[in-house]
């Protein structure tokens, strides 16, 4: 933590030692009515989420933000969008924010997913570029997110306090001095104490008000986290931690508190206003609701959407991912009581049209030298853009990308036998455009460097592990000549039920190579080892037998795009939706 903030903030115990952008809306959370007595305090916060290590700008469709509605349908033109993020970028923004306000104590946060699934620049030093960026861009306090448990536990607390990395060095030659700013992790205990990994909460002083910052990862880190990055970890419920900690905020006379959960929600489908709060759904509403009514304000993440809105009395916001919005946050405090008389919000699109912070500048051009010619190493070619935009076919969906990935493990895996490959989609982190793609830009896709794995199913297990896709609602990518149906009348498992007793996938439907798959043979099939461990709920690949690991994922790809080019892009023809 820097010295500046030491002044003024007070952490609590934890087992470590530890503008001119574009502004589309506002909302505007219920204000109190001021009572006769000192002026209240004028507290500004500005907060982002899900920056993911994007150093320089963010390409594609991850590099823009819909700033008006889709037409209508009568034309040709895509929906209106604005180039937007860059740390450059970002970090002026912030200053320009923090400037306007200048009676207002600023105090910038972020809501978890800071590191990790970063692209190359950031991710080959262990993502500590990203973290010495958010140091310098003035970042004051920050959740965990899933992504900060990648490398796990000693990693993170590695992160946060210092220290060169213990296989691979000070790799840009230089210590690495750990994080500015303070990671919270109320929620993330280590099992055999149960102390928190990291600071539950901090305190910060604004003209001697107290401000509280209670931090959190969402409950089902576990679940999506590989399990080596969660050993020795339990994470507990958000409501339940979030009230307890608020409670013992408020026994220190704490009256303003504020959540940065990495946890999130969605607006209705096509609802493109960044500060809008139209239909939303998922987990954060209920968590949203079941929160104390001592919090004000919950800052969350997790979902990359952005949304603006009033839940339960408290202002709930998320900034989209990338850098590519900030949420300004301005809070009237009662000098007196300690508690928010007004609380609005208003997410501000980074563009690109400020002045690029000279210091991110030289910081990027530093690992840009150290990282070297590598990343511009050209490893194929695209025929045409290859993406992540999802084709619905009933509750199922493919990618030109992720079938492009899925066949590609298929291809790498076919010396271990195997006839099927299944990819999770949230493990394809970027679009490929057409032309050449080097090294860097198919990191940027997978970064995770998971290995493969080729395992036995029996064609009743493989029935299941596609039934199962609907009780987790993640359907994955599939290889080449894998086909099935997805039936509309159909019902997923219940929750924490027998996943084949779904009715989604009719078992007939299931092809490879063009022949019926029958519930009593054998099957060899390639998933990543993240998937092979049971990662996001796909427990029955855990029962899977034979398991041969091979080939970095990443290796995979690459290896593809050379033997293939130019890729063409792959008929979104696997899943066929029926009544």
């Amino acid at each position: 933590m820097s010295p500046s903030v030491l002044r003024r903030a007070t952490v609590a115990a934890a087992v470590t030692t530890t503008m001119t952008g574009l502004v589309v809306g506002a909302a505007l959370a219920p204000a109190g009515a001021a009572p006769n007595g000192p002026k209240p305090v004028d507290v500004q916060l500005l907060a982002l989420n899900d920056f993911h290590g994007q150093l320089e700008e963010p390409t594609g469709s991850g590099g823009r933000i819909q700033t008006g509605p889709d037409p209508d349908g009568s034309g040709p033109l895509p929906a209106p969008t604005v180039d937007a993020g860059g740390v450059e970028f970002l970090s002026t923004q912030l200053q320009q924010l923090a400037a306007e306000q200048r009676k207002h104590h600023s105090i910038t946060v972020a809501a978890g997913d800071l590191i990790g699934a970063s692209p190359l620049l950031s991710a080959a030093f262990h993502d500590e570029p990203a973290i010495e960026a958010l140091g310098l861009a003035g970042l004051d306090y920050a959740s965990v997110g899933n992504h900060e448990f990648d490398e796990g536990a000693a990693e993170l607390l590695r992160i946060q306090n210092g220290g060169c990395h213990p296989v691979d060095g000070c790799a840009d030659g230089t210590p690495y001095e750990g994080a500015d700013f303070q990671y919270l992790s109320a929620n993330a205990f280590v099992t055999e104490t149960g102390e928190p990994l990291l600071a539950p909460y901090a305190i910060d002083r604004v003209q001697g008000v107290p401000i509280g910052f209670i931090g959190m990862t969402l409950e089902g880190t576990e679940q999506i986290v590989s399990q080596q990055g969660v050993a020795g970890l339990d994470f507990a419920d958000e409501v339940e931690t979030a009230n307890r900690y608020a409670a013992e905020l408020q026994a220190q006379g704490v009256e303003t508190i504020v959540v940065l959960l990495h946890e999130g929600g969605q607006q209705a489908q096509g609802s493109w206003d960044v500060n809008g709060c139209t239909g939303l759904t998922g987990p954060i509403t209920d968590i949203a609701t079941g929160m104390s009514d001592a919090i004000d304000v919950v800052v969350s993440g997790h979902t990359h959407q952005a949304y603006n809105c009033e839940i339960d009395g408290k202002l709930v916001t998320s900034a989209s991912s990338a850098g590519r919005l900030v949420t300004d946050i301005d809070l009237t405090v009662d000098r007196r009581s300690g508690d928010v008389l007004t609380a609005a919000a208003e997410n501000v699109v980074v563009t690109r049209d400020v002045p690029r912070d000279p210091a991110q500048t030289s910081l990027i051009q530093r690992y840009r030298t150290a990282l070297g010619p590598i990343a511009g190493e050209v490893v194929g070619t695209v025929a045409t853009d290859l993406t992540r935009a999802q084709e619905p076919v009933a509750d199922g969906a493919e990618s030109t990308l992720g079938n492009v990935i899925a066949d590609a493990q298929l291809a790498d895996t076919l010396d271990e036998g195997a006839v099927a490959a299944f990819m999770n989609p949230g493990g394809v982190r970027a679009d490929l455009l057409a032309g050449e793609v080097t090294y860097e830009e198919a990191f940027t896709v997978q970064p995770f460097a998971n290995n493969l794995v080729t395992l036995d199913l029996t064609g009743a297990q493989l029935n299941c592990l596609l039934e199962q896709q609907f009780q987790v609602n993640r359907v994955l990518y599939a290889s080449a000549g894998v086909a099935y149906q997805v039936s509309a009348s159909g019902t997923a498992a219940a929750a924490g039920a027998d996943p084949c007793t779904g009715s989604k996938v009719p078992d007939a439907s299931v092809t490879i190579g063009g022949e019926p798959v029958v519930a009593s043979e054998t099957y060899r099939v390639t998933v990543n080892n993240f998937l092979a461990g049971g990662g996001d709920g796909f427990t029955v690949l855990r029962d899977g037998t034979g398991a041969v690991t091979t080939s970095i994922d990443l290796d995979a790809f690459t290896a593809y795009l050379g033997a293939s080019s130019p890729v063409p892009a792959p008929a979104l023809d696997r899943i066929t939706a029926v009544a």
